[in-house]
């Protein structure tokens, strides 16, 4: 089953689309979270993958105080920057705390066992979510300005606050992504291995940033599969697995 709702901010009514599995028991559920692009054709396509795999799926719109529905080109970042220049941390954090709470009220979902999923700034969002809530699992797909700010984006780094996180990670990158360098990748390891934080890097040698993307020229098919296929074997142990509360 597919639907909108609309989830209660501080700052006001967001959209989310919502994949529910086909199942009559409460379910495991993720909160995905979208790339700089909007709650689009790719992102409602991963709610469904994951509802087709056995759990609920909830994308906020994360552009709402801009309007319902913002939906931008792949192609066209001149047309991305104006709303992606928008978001800052305390936002996504209003965000997805409102999406988590309103995923947990669902009738359909297990509020035990709900978890976040997120693309590109979906991924640092993810990371973000994992440091200031009680999130139950965070998956962090090529997660950029997670380790550096960047010039013009109101977004700050996370490193410094992964002491917050309470719940296991996995993070996927591409080998091939210009944008998160190894050494970044390095950096965010270090880090959460220091801290001794449960958590799982996953880099997929032959893929760039956006790679499990089929609307964008980036996608590569096999990586693609392979990361879905180790995302979700991750969740059955973090998420589904989890005892009900």
């Amino acid at each position: 089953m597919e639907q909108m709702i609309a989830i209660d901010t501080a700052d006001g009514p967001m959209q989310a689309f919502v994949a529910l599995p086909d199942t009559t028991d409460r379910a495991a559920a993720l909160v995905v979270v979208q790339e700089a692009f909007g709650v689009n054709r790719h992102i409602k396509n991963v709610c469904r993958r994951i509802a087709a795999a056995g759990y609920a799926a909830f994308a906020p719109e994360l552009f709402h105080r801009l309007g319902d529905g913002v939906d931008l080109p792949y192609d066209d970042l001149a047309k991305v920057m104006p709303a992606f220049v928008t978001l800052t941390n305390d936002t996504l954090l209003t965000d997805v705390t409102a999406a988590l709470a309103a995923t947990r009220a669902h009738p359909r979902v297990d509020a035990a066992r709900v978890g976040v999923i997120g693309f590109c700034v979906g991924g640092f969002t993810a990371f973000l979510t994992a440091e200031k809530t009680d999130v139950a699992a965070s998956v962090v797909f090529y997660g950029g300005g997670i380790v550096h700010e960047r010039p013009g984006i109101a977004l700050k780094p996370l490193l410094d606050d992964v002491d917050g996180i309470a719940s296991p990670m996995l993070l996927v990158f591409g080998g091939e992504d210009q944008s998160i360098p190894g050494a970044d990748i390095d950096a965010i390891q270090e880090r959460l291995a220091n801290a001794g934080k449960a958590h799982t890097i996953v880099v997929m040698p032959a893929a760039g940033h956006g790679f499990a993307c089929d609307e964008r020229a980036a996608f590569h098919q096999p990586s693609n599969d392979d990361a879905w296929r180790i995302t979700f074997e991750w969740l059955n142990r973090h998420l589904r697995e989890t005892p009900h509360g």
